[in-house]
């Protein structure tokens, strides 16, 4: 099946477990998703041009085997998944490590490795409130255009009880982008650009970090994996607590640095770049237009959060960027339900969960 007929097709949710162990459950996913998994691998440059001609090199293998090691330490059932899903889908472990940590080893690729078809940025936005009349959480995803007709919904029950839905990227951990569970914990993703001197070799992975909140029981038990974690490059989570209606915007660092911020009544708009969290960071003048512009929009309903999230009065940089996959998630935490919102340019479904 080629990537442009996958394109066109409806987002497809698939559902698996409770399975007999991790692997199980990857290896299901694998199989299931195994077009589109080698479909993405051949065609995204940055994989094809740095990140595989990198790890054919003498100088990548104290990196991986940090990455390798420290994960799955502190990972296994999380790294068991992703050998199965590289089973499943009948490519190499190489590949899989490889999407998976994308973000890990594009930071510390020695500069004669960096190619002209540099990693594009991360472009989603948020916007988050919690007053009395509403409690909401309203993001937009954008990505590299490799990831178009290379991304689906798993639906995955464990074998103790509890289930998740999570937006995943082809051959990646459920989920770098967002999702939640059935305890009512849900959470979004925002890319962020610390500088060289804060990052950190072969730390925790994003993508490890993220499958491991999807199994979180609350915002408090979530709040503690993430600081049990030594990350290796920033991040920023949205997390939302249905029951309570709560949301808290974490930004991190490597070294354990974490800075918490309780939404409220005003508004708040994250796009990708550190807000609170006290660290050198990389001047992106796209999240700063975005910034800026959001800054300036109305936001007092559930209609004018998804108008922001979809504004594109900046021609340079919109905060809903075009020709990049592109979709609207929307997360209204009283009454409770979640909804999620897609582009009707890239996918067609509306879903709503009861939690």
């Amino acid at each position: 099946m080629g990537s442009s007929s996958m394109e066109q097709k409806k987002l497809e949710m698939f559902e698996v477990g409770p399975c007999e162990d991790a692997y199980q459950m990857g290896f299901l996913i694998g199989q299931r998703f195994c077009d589109q998994i080698r479909s993405r691998l051949a065609t995204d440059l940055i994989h094809q041009n740095q990140l595989l001609p990198f790890a054919q090199t003498p100088q990548s293998e104290p990196l991986l085997k940090a990455l390798r090691e420290n994960n799955q330490t502190k990972f296994p059932k999380y790294w068991d998944e992703l050998l199965g899903t590289a089973a499943g889908s009948g490519v190499p472990v190489l590949d899989i490590l490889l999407i998976n940590f994308r973000k890990e080893i594009l930071a510390f690729l020695p500069k004669e490795a960096k190619s002209s078809n540099a990693d594009s940025p991360d472009d989603c936005s948020d916007v988050l409130i919690v007053s009395d009349s509403m409690a909401i959480a309203a993001h937009n995803e954008d990505a590299n255009v490799a990831l178009f007709g290379h991304t689906y919904l798993i639906k995955g029950t464990l074998p103790n009880g509890p289930s998740f839905i999570a937006y995943t990227y082809a051959g990646e951990l459920p989920s770098c982008a967002f999702g939640f569970n059935s305890h009512g914990l849900a959470f979004t993703l925002n890319s962020v650009p610390p500088d060289e001197d804060e990052i950190m070799a072969g730390g925790i992975g994003r993508n490890f970090m993220s499958r491991d909140l999807l199994e979180a029981k609350s915002i408090d038990d979530a709040l503690s994996r993430i600081h049990s974690s030594e990350i290796s490059v920033g991040h920023s989570y949205n997390l939302i607590e249905t029951r309570t209606r709560k949301i808290v915007n974490v930004e991190t660092a490597s070294r354990k640095r974490v800075s918490v911020r309780v939404i409220g009544e005003t508004p708040f708009f994250h796009a990708n770049m550190y807000l609170h969290l006290q660290i050198s960071q990389v001047q992106d003048e796209n999240s700063l237009s975005r910034q800026k512009r959001a800054a300036i929009l109305t936001k007092q309903s559930k209609a004018e959060f998804l108008s922001l999230l979809g504004d594109t009065n900046d021609t340079k940089y919109p905060i809903y960027m075009t020709g990049i996959l592109k979709t609207f998630e929307f997360f209204l935490v009283n009454p409770l339900f979640i909804n999620l919102l897609p582009n009707t340019q890239v996918h067609y479904f509306t879903r709503c969960v009861q939690l």
